[in-house]
């Protein structure tokens, strides 16, 4: 199953398809008694899909057995026993994929000539991924974090792995001691290439960055390049040969502060934004500057959820089972903020007090 997205790979979904593209979307659970649920659901919505290919006048017979047959294959590669708060199957002739989202999602089927999105997108604001680089002197490490864990990734060809040769036994007798492990030449060279490694990673997939490592090897990198210098330094050995877990836990209180001084900030801005009359509150006031490409800061309380329909004039609220009802309007707030060049936050439950669980500063 897949949970990263890069531009590169979300282009790629964006892209048109021959009709249908179908895009199956179902909750999914991370505890019982709800994640018994999980397979019953997965089944119905599928289910559901193949009845709509079924039933569709405009797919031929061909498509519909080729799509049919991407729906069962991505159906065999979902693993409900790792499930996060979010399943989506997108199938079309030809191909499949299968994600997994640590953010909820409303159960519906969609046919289109493209796949939808926006829960993907907004599942992956929400979880704020990071990188972490973690230095030694033989291995350069690359993890990829999210929410509550962090994996090994192999994006820039990391790990980058360096044999020292410069061990000098004549020195040693000599005069009893040998070279720093980070300020030999060699050393120094293949930091410099993982900084160019890093910087190339950090182009193609954008995200904020923590380094570490002993205080000479974050030293040496930071003198020697310029990813470390934006970056965030956790002053702490070991971790480039170390599991995931050790890992999280070296980075975990880190994270917790980076999020709490976060959170103050946003809560800082919005409180100025009042003062200077570009505040927004509440989805239909921002679903219509969001269109307009005016919000500059989205906060979004995390598990704030809404249904809603559209009037003609304004969003109103409604049922998960009204017609025309969107009930994942958050999410396509969200999506289309991020597409005029929005910084979106997620806060705390509550936090945003009587803004009704999202709010925004205008640009104008």
């Amino acid at each position: 199953m897949e949970h990263a997205l890069s531009p590169a790979t979300l282009a790629e979904l964006r892209r048109p398809r021959p009709y249908p593209a179908v895009s199956v979307l179902t909750p999914t659970h991370r505890r019982e008694p709800e994640k018994g649920q999980d397979p019953v659901r997965l089944r119905n919505v599928v289910a559901e899909a193949r009845k709509r290919l079924e039933s569709d006048p405009s797919v031929t017979r061909e498509r519909r057995v080729d799509v049919v047959a991407q729906l069962d294959r991505a159906l065999a590669e979902v693993d409900l026993a790792h499930a996060e708060d979010g399943l989506v199957i997108f199938a079309a002739p030809g191909e499949h994929q299968v994600w997994s989202l640590a953010r909820s999602v409303p159960e519906r089927v969609v046919f289109s000539d493209t796949f939808l999105t926006r829960n993907l997108v907004s599942a992956q604001a929400a979880e704020r991924p990071f990188w972490v680089l973690s230095l030694s002197a033989d291995r350069i490490t690359l993890w990829s974090g999210g929410p509550d864990r962090v994996v090994e990734d192999h994006s820039g060809g990391f790990p980058l792995l360096h044999v020292r040769e410069n061990f000098d036994a004549e020195r040693l007798m000599r005069i009893g001691d040998q070279p720093s492990t980070f300020t030999d030449e060699a050393t120094r060279q293949y930091l410099r290439e993982a900084d160019t490694a890093m910087s190339t990673v950090l182009r193609e997939q954008p995200r904020p960055l923590y380094v570490t490592g002993t205080q000479a090897a974050l030293s040496l990198l930071e003198e020697v390049g310029s990813v470390a210098k934006a970056a965030v330094h956790v002053a702490r050995g070991g971790l480039a040969h170390a599991g995931p877990e050790a890992v999280w836990q070296a980075l975990r209180p880190v994270l917790e502060t980076e999020s709490r001084r976060d959170a103050s900030s946003v809560m800082g801005e919005l409180t100025s934004a009042r003062g200077h009359k570009t505040f927004a509150a509440g989805v239909d006031e921002l679903w219509q500057n969001a269109r307009d490409g005016r919000v500059r800061l989205l906060a979004v309380e995390e598990n704030y959820r809404t249904t809603v329909r559209d009037d003609g004039d304004h969003l109103v609220p409604a049922l998960a089972g009204d017609l025309d009802a969107r009930d994942d309007i958050v999410d396509e707030i969200v999506e289309q903020c991020l597409e005029t060049g929005a910084d979106v936050r997620f806060v705390p439950d509550g936090a945003l007090g009587d803004a009704g669980g999202i709010a925004g500063v205008l640009r104008y």
